[in-house]
């Protein structure tokens, strides 16, 4: 139970009279990299917003690590094309907590935009925003990152560097990770533990049990699935 995060107990969402999720139950532990799959409108974002205590689901409960922090980086952001606002005035724009510089500067470090943090964010390519965004949920100091498409826009080089990325964080800062994604080839190939959403959990476990469930596979195309790789996850470091 000490490496429990968070557990979700038979949650369900009505919205506009339509059922969104329908009496959705997993748990998290730390350390992991967890992927919600799913067609659109699976209900994999209003998942997201009931963690994130943006919707108040209609049934069941969510349990939460005490003094839990995440970090949320979304699909996009909506920027007005004349605002002068560079990466640094958004890393600095206030969250919930004056933002302490000196972790500003390390966290860009990480993430690999140190160098661009005063270059205006209309100018910046898809990967050095999927970045920012990055740096911003860091600054959180979370225990768990939320992160919604993550991959959205991001050539296959970017996407390769920034799950590459995601696992060093696990690695050296022991930080879970939830991507919410429908991005089957790349997510699937990094990821621990697979949760399969169609407003409910159809099916859940390690990418290569998911891969021989009929629920994936009627959920999914046959083209879909064709260029799929399993990801092999190699032990060759230690999980802290």
């Amino acid at each position: 139970m000490s490496d429990l995060l968070l557990k979700i107990e038979n949650l369900s969402v009505t919205i506009d009279g339509k059922q969104i999720l329908d009496n959705v139950s997993f748990a998290i532990e730390k350390g992991k990299v967890v992927t919600i799959i799913g067609p659109n409108g699976s209900g994999k974002t209003t998942l997201a917003r009931c963690i994130l205590k943006l919707i108040e689901p209609n049934e069941g409960k969510i349990w939460f690590k005490p003094n839990f922090r995440i970090g949320y980086m979304p699909q996009k952001v909506s920027l007005n094309p004349n605002l002068p606002l560079t990466i640094f005035d958004f890393l600095k724009l206030e969250i919930k907590h004056k933002i302490d510089e000196e972790l500003l500067h390390n966290i860009s470090k990480e993430v690999g935009i140190n160098d661009i943090l005063l270059r205006p964010l209309q100018k910046i390519s898809g990967g050095e925003m999927q970045r920012t965004l990055l740096a911003r949920a860091l600054l959180m100091k979370p225990e768990l990152l939320i992160l919604d498409e993550p991959a959205q826009g991001v050539d296959i080089n970017g996407q390769v560097e920034f799950y590459k990325l995601i696992d060093k964080l696990r690695l050296e800062k022991n930080i879970t990770s939830l991507i919410i994604s429908h991005d089957l080839h790349m997510v699937m190939k990094n990821t621990d533990y697979v949760i399969c959403l169609n407003h409910h959990v159809c099916c859940e476990g390690s990418p290569s049990f998911i891969n021989q469930q009929q629920d994936f596979h009627k959920l999914f195309s046959n083209e879909a699935l064709t260029n799929f790789s399993v990801y092999q996850h190699k032990h060759d470091h230690v999980h802290h």
